[in-house]
């Protein structure tokens, strides 16, 4: 099968026209004419990892190896080191990142993992009704994502007196967007100080996802997406994703 019969399948599924200006999703490393044997799934790269990977496959990723134009390759950087393995060993790179993410990853986590089945997609945000006191919502998020211990923000008390009526979640980084979120609490990943003092002057509470517990969950749906379509052309699909760099899951 050449890479641009997946290609074409997945564009089809999850536009790559629909991502972010400044976001590289599409094929990084080889060419849509290329032969492909197998295809591992991954929410990132790692060495570790790549010594696993098969010469002449095709790994699928969520987030790309490259974002910005490189203007040079030094091995001793995380993006140059990790291009040489893949070149050495004739392994191809596809990418879905932010076009993945409005197309699936976060209705999937909000609605299949949370539980809140009634979410509607706006965007990047999937708001849903909530009525759980802070404290519920806080432990709910905490087993179902396997979290150990997540920051969070109280930014109003109501939120735990009357209970959080209205919560957003946007997998991944999403604090990005707050002045946009329009709910009582955000859940999101990657939420720094002044992110916290900037939603607490709003109201607005926060609970933080991380970004590989809430978006570890690509894996599973893209092997689900392409399983029955690589079928056809007789090739398995191998998820074999990248390790946690942080030690924020119960169990890791």
């Amino acid at each position: 099968m050449k890479i641009k019969q997946l290609y074409n399948f997945l564009d089809n599924l999850s536009p790559f026209s629909s991502q972010e200006s400044w976001d590289n999703s599409g094929l990084i490393v080889g060419s849509l004419e290329d032969d492909i044997d197998r295809v591992y799934i991954s929410l990132d790269l790692d060495l570790q990892m790549l010594k696993t990977i098969e010469p002449n496959s095709l790994i699928i990723t969520h987030h790309p190896l490259i974002f910005k134009p490189l203007k040079s390759i030094n091995y001793d950087n995380y993006s140059s080191k990790l291009l040489k393995v893949l070149i050495c060993k004739n392994i191809k790179l596809l990418s879905l990142h932010t076009n993945f993410d409005k197309s699936h990853l976060n209705e999937y986590v909000a609605k299949s993992i949370l539980g809140f089945n009634n979410a509607y997609k706006d965007e990047f945000f999937m708001y849903s009704e909530c009525n759980m006191t802070f404290d519920e919502l806080y432990n709910l998020i905490s087993n179902k994502l396997k979290l150990n211990s997540p920051k969070a923000v109280l930014s109003d008390k109501k939120h735990q007196r009357e209970g959080v009526k209205k919560i957003a979640i946007t997998t991944g980084a999403g604090m990005s967007l707050l002045p946009f979120v329009k709910c009582d609490c955000f859940l999101t990943g990657d939420i720094k100080y002044h992110d916290a003092m900037e939603a607490k002057a709003r109201g607005i509470s926060l609970i933080d996802i991380t970004h590989y517990g809430s978006e570890i969950y690509f894996s599973d749906i893209m092997l689900k997406i392409i399983d029955e379509f690589l079928n056809f052309y007789d090739i398995k699909a191998i998820i074999s994703n990248s390790k946690n760099p942080f030690l924020h899951l119960k169990g890791e």
